[in-house]
């Protein structure tokens, strides 16, 4: 008897196939059926209804304040300016350091 004749699941739609990671033959990805919700919106529809997603979303967003703004600004340009120093510091001390190991050995070598 085919699914389809039967009464009781002619009504409901056919999941979607949850694949896993490498199934299918040769390698080939597992085909994915779409869920049966009706007939497909059209692009302009489909667009309005992204828009609609995003600004609900954009409701949710937890904003910050002015002053966490500026805090967290003024943090953040300490932090670069400390770590610029530090590493032209470093820089520096190994710049300064190879020359004079190239020094050495330019007069043990006698070159």
């Amino acid at each position: 008897m085919a699914e389809t004749d039967n009464p009781d699941t002619s009504m409901v739609p056919p999941s979607p196939r949850a694949a896993r990671f490498g199934e299918g033959g040769e390698g080939k990805p597992a085909r994915r059926e779409r869920g049966l919700s009706g007939p497909r919106k059209s692009a302009f529809g489909r667009l309005a209804q992204f828009l609609r997603d995003v600004r609900a979303e954009m409701n949710r967003v937890s904003w910050p304040s002015v002053t966490e703004v500026k805090n967290t600004t003024i943090i953040t340009l300490v932090a670069v300016v400390f770590f610029a120093i530090y590493l032209f510091l470093v820089d520096r001390v190994w710049a300064f350091l190879l020359v004079q190991l190239n020094h050495l050995l330019n007069w043990m070598t006698g070159v």
